[in-house]
């Protein structure tokens, strides 16, 4: 699948027929790149298949040719060094590049690609390749980098996916360069005379050197593109250059032989860093743009020749490693960020003489409760920061200043808090929500027993939030308990508003809905199972008009439904248990159901 990047440079190239030197369409004839030298190459259709009709190797498969190759350029290097290394592949922004790196020394046995990307360019992004794009972008057109030993033999496939290209230049990068940045790469699998191509600066002094062995004599010619001019008067084993071009030297040496040799030599502006202004950012952003930096940077540069980096030390903006996110994430304080100014052909051309600071000023962290709850019966309560910074002001929308403020009714209140320092203000907003809350009460309690699994539950006089809890357990947010045992127990219910808590002594006993004393043998006496958990209960029994019929104890066998001897008529009857408590305080139990039927 193709993906896509974002917009950011174009790779300036030297032209066409100094690019076609540097090119090599069949893996057989790669051109043999070393050190640390960008390669500027271009390319124009493609030679044998290297891959024998295959339909993919490793991503890239075959395109609108036939082949795996469209326009395609073949280049080899081989490793001296251990390390990271990478490369940076540039081209126009408007153009479609791929590329497959094979680790091999044999172009018949390349088995798969160890790096290989086949994404699109519809976003136009100016590099691909092994390692992190050296403008700080991230981007889904780069592959991880290398690690490599001594003696590793690279091949290299850059393909051109939109078959309209502009040329393309190589850039090599990574810590291998940094620990050995004249041997990282072997120059001997260049048998060149005048070896690898050469990229320089444009002050830099570049001396072409021909020096044979047995030489009678030195002859040098230029091609700026139109073919190769004899340079007049050059004639010496060496020549030095000041511009960019294909050089030629022939030697005619005493064995007979002319010995040619081409060599390409770019040169490449190098930029100027201008002055950077500090700036200030709020800590609430969390990242800072860094590309807005870019123009200052360049000044009246042309941005799509020069690019800018950002790093967060000197050496490595020199250096031209560990290049900043362009979305920087910030740190609390003052630090300071230096700038490196490079050139897009040739990074080896750079100034990294600016720096600016970059202060990251603290948004106010407003944490306090945004719902705060003024208890029925209470006159005020307190919301807001209970600690205030010094170094922030408050405002409410009331006019009251102050971090933290009294209030007295219902209703939304917001505040808002700003940090002023060095010149810029970070503010931030928070609303609290005063709700009036009840406080709790049990209106009553449920109590089904005579079960194999008591219930009890707790019903509120009013509606809130609140939670539960039976005796000394802990507090639930269901009402209900299950499997109660028979006895007395504290039912409790709490406010989480903190508004309060009411509890209730409750006492779950059992007891016949109704009995049907006639002489049966089943339901003949009516009594409360369980009462012997209780201290001195008493059970009293009345009619409908409140006359007490009979009182009992814990030996009572039951009622059997007479009044002095008399059997009373079938009807419900009401009860009352009393017991004595924990205190020795004689009380009537609560939330009993206390009435049943007598059935005749």
């Amino acid at each position: 699948m193709r993906h896509y990047g974002l917009v950011l440079w174009i790779i300036l190239l030297m032209g066409i027929r100094a690019s076609l030197a540097q090119v090599a369409p069949d893996c057989a004839n790669a051109v043999p790149i070393c050190n640390n030298t960008p390669v500027n190459g271009g390319t124009q259709g493609w030679g044998t298949d290297d891959f024998n009709g295959a339909l993919q190797t490793g991503c890239l498969e075959q395109t609108g040719s036939g082949a795996i190759e469209s326009n395609s350029a073949w280049y080899r290097f081989r490793t001296s060094a251990s390390g990271e290394l990478g490369f940076n592949i540039g081209f126009d922004t408007s153009e479609d590049w791929d590329f497959a790196l094979y680790r091999a020394s044999d172009c018949n046995n390349l088995g798969d690609p160890v790096r290989c990307n086949f994404f699109d360019n519809s976003d136009g992004m100016a590099f691909m390749g092994v390692g992190v794009d050296p403008t700080g972008a991230t981007t889904v057109l780069y592959e991880d980098w290398l690690q490599v030993s001594p003696g590793e033999d690279y091949y290299l496939l850059v393909n051109n996916f939109s078959n309209n290209n502009s040329g393309f230049s190589i850039q090599f990068s990574g810590n291998i360069f940094v620990t050995n940045p004249n041997d990282a790469l072997d120059c001997s699998i260049i048998s060149n005379l005048l070896g690898p191509p050469l990229s320089a600066c444009d002050n830099a002094n570049v001396v072409l050197d021909a020096t044979t062995t047995g030489a009678l004599s030195y002859n040098w010619y230029q091609d700026l593109g139109s073919g190769f001019q004899q340079l007049t008067g050059e004639h010496n084993p060496t020549l030095q250059v000041t511009t960019s071009a294909l050089y030629r030297v022939e030697v005619a040496t005493s064995g007979g032989t002319t010995i040619i040799s081409d060599v390409q030599v770019a040169f490449t502006a190098t930029p100027t860093a201008h002055p950077m202004t500090h700036d200030e950012i709020c800590s609430d952003a969390g990242t800072y743009d860094l590309s807005q930096k870019d123009a200052e940077a360049l000044g009246a540069q042309d941005p799509n020749t020069f690019m800018v980096s950002y790093h967060s030390t000197l050496v490595d903006a020199a250096n031209g490693v560990n290049g900043l996110p362009r979305l920087y994430p910030i740190n609390p304080g003052t630090e300071t960020l230096y700038v490196r100014v490079s050139s897009v052909a040739n990074p080896n051309c750079f100034d990294a003489s600016r720096q600016f600071e970059l202060t990251t000023v603290e948004t106010p962290v407003l944490d306090f409760p945004t719902a705060v709850f003024l208890c029925e019966g209470d006159t005020m309560t307190t919301i807001g920061p209970a600690i205030p910074n010094g170094s922030t002001s408050y405002q409410w929308d009331t006019g009251e200043t102050t971090a933290s403020i009294t209030v007295s009714q219902p209703g939304t209140y917001t505040l808002t808090a700003t940090n002023h320092q060095a010149g810029l203000s970070c503010e931030n907003t928070r609303a609290v929500q005063v709700v009036i809350s009840e406080i709790p009460e049990i209106m009553d309690v449920i109590i089904t027993d005579l079960e194999d699994n008591n219930t009890v539950t707790v019903v509120p006089a009013g509606a809130g939030a609140y939670e539960y809890r039976l005796d000394n357990g802990p507090y639930q947010t269901d009402p209900t308990f299950t499997n109660v045992t028979e006895g007395t127990h504290m039912v409790a219910i709490n406010d989480l508003n903190g508004c309060g808590t009411d509890t209730e002594t409750i006492t779950v006993v059992g007891f016949p809905k109704f009995f049907t004393p006639n002489g049966d043998g089943v339901n003949d006496a009516w009594h409360i199972v369980g009462i012997n958990t209780l201290e001195n209960p008493v059970v009293s029994i009345y009619d409908r008009y409140g006359k007490l019929l009979r009182q009992m104890d814990q030996n009572s066998l039951g009622w059997d439904g007479t009044f002095n001897g008399r059997s009373l008529p079938a009807s419900d009857y009401w009860f009352k248990l009393s017991y004595t408590n924990l205190e020795g305080q004689n009380i009537t139990a609560k939330f009993v159901d206390n009435h049943f039927s007598l059935r005749r």
